[in-house]
């Protein structure tokens, strides 16, 4: 068995950022995180990241706008060993992420997220159009909204932060790197920053 800090691993994690691998997500209900050993296999099977967090804590909504299987199993389990307090919500593609934001069809009891990670190019309808949607709706805009992206393009930024993006941030192809930055994530914007209450409406 490889360990997570082994190269071949390190090398199949890279591979799952760039390209996606293992089974496909479509989580648009509660994904809640327990603390997996740190050396625990970095591709852990599907099953292991949907375990109960210990009651009482009071939840963190996330809601991940991912099309990349790889790229949200490796987000789930780097959140996993950062904040368990943390409920990550998946969408795989821009129309199921406007359908879990706005409450319609499956998603009626979807809760508000404390924070959206949005990839840029999805499909159905795309992370820039998604933003535009987010940040032009009165009850949806002071939702923060990290940009968490491959693309480097001056053109990604700048669109992104002309629709009111609350960050834009690259995703790193390194596996250590990809944790060190959803560790940054949270430490910034789920246990620094101060959100907004979880309402409806304003």
């Amino acid at each position: 068995m490889e360990t997570q800090n082994s190269p071949r691993a390190a090398q199949v994690a890279k591979s799952a950022i760039r390209n996606g691998i293992g089974h496909r997500y479509c989580i648009c209900g509660s994904v809640e995180l327990r603390r997996r050993p740190r050396h625990h296999p970095a591709l852990a099977d599907s099953q292991e990241l949907m375990t109960a967090i210990s009651e009482g804590s009071k939840p963190v909504e996330v809601l991940l706008v991912e099309d990349s299987p790889g790229g949200v199993r490796l987000t789930l389990e780097a959140f996993r060993d950062e904040n368990t307090s943390i409920h990550l919500h998946v969408a795989t593609d821009g129309v199921e992420a406007m359908a879990f934001l706005r409450h319609e069809g499956a998603h009626v009891d979807a809760p508000r997220p404390d924070l959206i990670l949005l990839d840029l190019n999805l499909p159905k309808l795309d992370g820039r159009e998604v933003l535009a949607l987010i940040k032009e709706n009165s009850a949806l805009k002071t939702i923060p909204t990290v940009v968490l992206t491959t693309s480097v393009a001056e053109a990604d930024v700048v669109t992104s932060y002309k629709l009111h993006a609350n960050c834009y941030l690259n995703k790193p192809a390194q596996l250590d790197e990809f944790e060190g930055l959803v560790r940054r994530i949270n430490e910034f914007w789920l246990e620094k920053a101060k959100l907004p209450q979880q309402t409806l409406t304003e």
